[in-house]
């Protein structure tokens, strides 16, 4: 699970670093960076948010990345088709929001199954 959520803390990185096109650059590449670190503590520092301020940190980030894949998912039919999503920005904002919350549960997990082995 370290190994996803490294893998994770990349793709979200690209992802942050894409934005610079983005009118709402800060917005999205806030939310993406804030999700690679969670992912890269997770991979190499899981410790840090097994307790304290880092559990509840990403606990509330898990409750905002729910709401935020409820508020930015698409509406556009059939929005995981290339020609939909290439041309619809909220397509595209609402599937980066979905594999953000999915990398911030991958972190919680590894998190999870980290502090079992300890």
């Amino acid at each position: 699970m370290r190994i996803v959520s490294g893998i994770f803390c990349l793709i979200m990185l690209l992802f942050a670093a894409v934005q610079f096109n983005d009118p709402d650059v800060l917005h999205w590449a806030l939310i993406y960076g804030i999700v690679a670190l969670f992912c890269g503590l997770a991979a190499f520092r899981p410790a840090l948010i097994l307790e304290g301020w880092g559990r509840r940190l990403l606990v509330m980030c898990l409750a905002l990345g729910a709401i935020g894949v409820v508020w930015y998912f698409p509406k556009t039919p059939g929005f995981w088709q290339t020609e939909v999503w290439w041309v619809t920005e909220t397509a595209r904002e609402g599937m980066g929001m979905m594999v953000a919350f999915a990398a911030l549960l991958v972190a919680w997990f590894t998190a999870r199954n980290y502090a079992k082995k300890e």
